[in-house]
C-alpha cells in the first residue's frame, strides 16, 4: 500500500487568487491520488506480471529509455527482454545501434562459428562514437546471458542493429560478401565505394558536398542495391542465408544512410523520418526473415519507440519506429514500454563527439511526468504502470488520431524498394486534440492523459540548460502502452578503453 500523497508542492499560492488557488489544489490533489492508485510495485523480474499480461501474445514489444546513459533503463529492459523470451518465445532483439557492430554480437550470442566466444568481445570493439550506448556493462551482462540461453536453442535469439549510420562499414561488409560469393557484381560495388571514396569516410563532407554541387552517390548506391536485391540465387538456410541476409542488408544501410546524410544539412524533420523509416523497414526485413510467427524485441530511446502522434513531435511533421509499427501491424499486437526518472546521474557528453562524462541528472522540471509522480510517491523508489488496451485498435483506451495521412505499404516492392531519391516523405498522422486533456473527469488514468512535459536525454546533454530544451510535450497513456518510473537513476558504466571522438553526422535532435 503507498503512502497518502502530501499536499502538492507544486501549487504556487502566490501566483493564483484564493478561489484559483484552491481549484488547483483540488485538482492536484485528485491527479496525485490517481497517480498512487495506478502505481504498481516495480522491485523485482516478478513484478513484471502484469505488465507480461498486458503484452499477452503480442508479436512486437518495443522497449525504451529516456536516456542513452542511465543504468536503471538498461537493466529493467533486460530484464523484461529475458522475460519475454523465456515465457513468450521472442524471436530476435533489435537495438538502436549500428547493423555491422551488432551483427559481431549476433554472431557471438547465437554461437556462430569463428565469433568471439564472450559478447563483450565484439562490444569492445565499437568504435562509433557514442561507443557507450552499447559498449557497457549492462550490455555485456545481458548478451552473456543471451548466448547461454542460446546454447540449446534449435533457432537461436538473434541481437541487431536497427539504425541507418556506418555507412563506411557497410559498404566494406557488402564488398567482401560479394568478392567471396557473387564476385560478377563487383563492378557496382566497386562504382559505389569510388563514389564517396574522396570525402574520406566524412558524412559532413558528403553531405555538405551534394549541397554544394548537383552531384551525389544516390545512382550508384540504388545501382549496387538493385544488382545484389536481383539475384534469384538465393540460399534458402542455414549460414549461406544468414550471410545473404547480411550483405542485402548491408547494402541498404548504405542506401539508407546516403539519403539520411543529403537530408540532414537541409535541417527540419525530414532526416528523422529517414531515419526511423529505415528502421521500421529493417524491423519488418527481420521478420520476414525469421518467417511465420516471428516475434520482435526492440530497444531504443524513448524518442523513438513511443507513438509520436501523442507528442509534439507531431506537430513538427515527425513520425518515428513506434507510431509506424502501431499503425502497421496492430493487428499483431503492438506494447510500446516507456521510461522516466526525476533525478539521479547520466553518461553523456558536453558536445558531439565529446568526452564520455558522468553527469548529474537534476530533479525534473515541476510541470513535467516525472516531477508528478514524484511527488504522488514520496515514499517509493519506482513505480510500473500500466496501462488500458482498447481492444479494437491495440492503442491504450482514449480515441486514436486519425491514421489517414498513412500510407498504403500492403505491397512488398514498395516495402522493400523504397525510393531513398525522397527521403522523409511525412507519414505522420493528425495529431490527437490534446487541448482537453487536462479538464477531463473521466475515471482510470486521467492523470496520464494530459499533455505534460517529458523528460529525453540524448547522448549530447547539459544539465545547467535541459529545461529549454529536454522535454517532449506527452501524453503519456497514448504514447505508451505502459510506463516505468524511478525516482532515481544512476550513470551506467562504459567499458574501459578508447571511447572515440569521430562519429557520423549528429542525430537529430539532441543526438537521440
Amino acid at each position: 500500500m503507498s503512502a497518502k500523497p502530501k499536499s502538492p508542492a507544486t501549487v504556487d499560492r502566490r501566483s493564483l487568487s484564493g478561489g484559483a488557488w484552491r481549484r488547483r489544489l483540488r485538482i492536484t490533489m485528485k491527479r496525485n491520488e490517481s497517480i498512487a492508485r495506478d502505481a504498481l510495485p516495480l522491485e523485482s523480474a516478478a513484478d513484471l506480471d502484469p505488465l507480461l499480461d498486458r503484452i499477452g501474445d503480442a508479436r512486437y514489444v518495443l522497449i525504451g529509455e529516456a536516456s542513452h546513459g542511465s543504468s536503471e533503463y538498461y537493466r529493467w529492459r533486460a530484464e523484461l527482454t529475458k522475460r519475454l523470451l523465456a515465457e513468450k518465445d521472442f524471436s530476435f532483439v533489435g537495438v538502436e545501434g549500428d547493423w555491422p557492430d551488432c551483427y559481431a554480437v549476433n554472431c557471438s550470442v547465437t554461437r556462430a562459428s569463428d565469433a568471439p566466444e564472450d559478447p563483450a568481445d565484439a562490444l569492445a570493439d565499437f568504435d562509433r562514437w557514442p561507443t557507450w550506448m552499447w559498449a557497457n556493462d549492462d550490455v555485456v551482462g545481458f548478451t552473456r546471458w543471451l548466448r547461454d540461453f542460446n546454447a540449446d536453442r534449435s533457432q537461436p535469439v538473434g541481437f541487431y542493429g536497427l539504425d541507418v549510420y556506418s555507412l563506411w562499414d557497410s559498404l566494406r561488409e557488402t564488398l567482401d560478401y560479394l568478392r567471396q560469393h557473387r564476385p560478377d557484381q563487383m563492378d557496382a560495388a566497386m562504382e559505389a565505394f569510388r563514389c564517396f571514396e574522396p570525402f574520406g569516410e566524412d558524412p559532413q563532407r558528403y553531405a555538405r558536398a551534394t549541397q554544394l554541387v548537383p552531384t551525389d552517390c544516390q545512382a550508384e548506391v540504388v545501382d549496387l542495391l538493385t544488382d545484389l536485391l536481383s539475384n534469384n540465387g538465393h540460399p534458402t538456410g542455414g549460414s549461406d542465408r544468414d550471410a545473404r541476409f547480411n550483405a542485402e542488408q548491408n547494402a541498404l544501410v548504405a542506401a539508407g544512410a546516403e539519403a539520411y546524410y543529403r537530408a540532414m544539412v537541409s535541417g527540419g524533420a525530414e532526416s528523422w523520418n529517414v531515419r526511423d523509416q529505415h528502421m521500421f523497414d529493417t524491423l519488418d526485413r527481420l521478420m520476414d526473415h525469421y518467417g511465420s510467427g516471428a516475434k520482435a524485441v526492440v530497444w531504443e530511446h524513448n524518442t523513438h519507440i513511443g507513438d509520436a502522434r501523442y507528442t509534439s513531435m507531431a506537430d513538427a511533421g515527425m513520425f518515428n519506429i513506434g507510431q509506424l509499427v502501431r499503425q502497421e501491424h496492430h493487428d499483431d499486437g503492438v506494447v510500446l514500454v516507456g521510461f522516466g526518472s526525476y533525478r539521479g546521474s547520466v553518461t553523456a557528453a558536453g558536445y558531439w563527439g565529446g568526452a564520455t562524462t558522468k553527469m548529474n541528472l537534476p530533479e525534473a522540471s515541476k510541470d513535467s511526468t516525472e516531477a508528478a509522480i514524484h511527488e504522488a510517491l514520496p515514499d517509493r523508489d519506482s513505480a510500473l504502470f500500466v496501462f488500458d488496451r482498447n481492444e479494437g485498435d491495440g492503442t491504450t483506451g482514449h480515441d486514436r488520431p486519425d491514421d489517414s495521412a498513412r500510407q498504403d505499404r500492403t505491397d512488398d516492392s514498395a516495402r522493400r524498394g523504397r525510393d531513398y531519391g525522397e527521403p522523409g516523405k511525412s507519414r505522420a498522422g493528425k495529431p490527437p486534440n490534446r487541448d482537453h486533456w487536462w479538464s477531463r473527469t473521466a475515471d482510470g488514468h486521467a492523470w496520464a492523459r494530459r499533455e505534460q512535459g517529458h523528460r529525453a536525454v540524448g547522448v549530447v546533454y547539459s544539465p545547467e540548460f535541459e529545461k529549454r530544451g529536454n522535454y517532449v510535450p506527452t501524453i503519456l497513456d497514448g504514447r505508451y502502452d505502459a510506463f516505468m518510473w524511478f525516482d532515481e537513476t544512476t550513470a551506467l558504466n562504459p567499458l574501459p578503453g578508447r571511447h572515440s571522438g569521430e562519429g557520423e553526422m549528429e542525430a537529430w535532435p539532441e543526438g537521440l
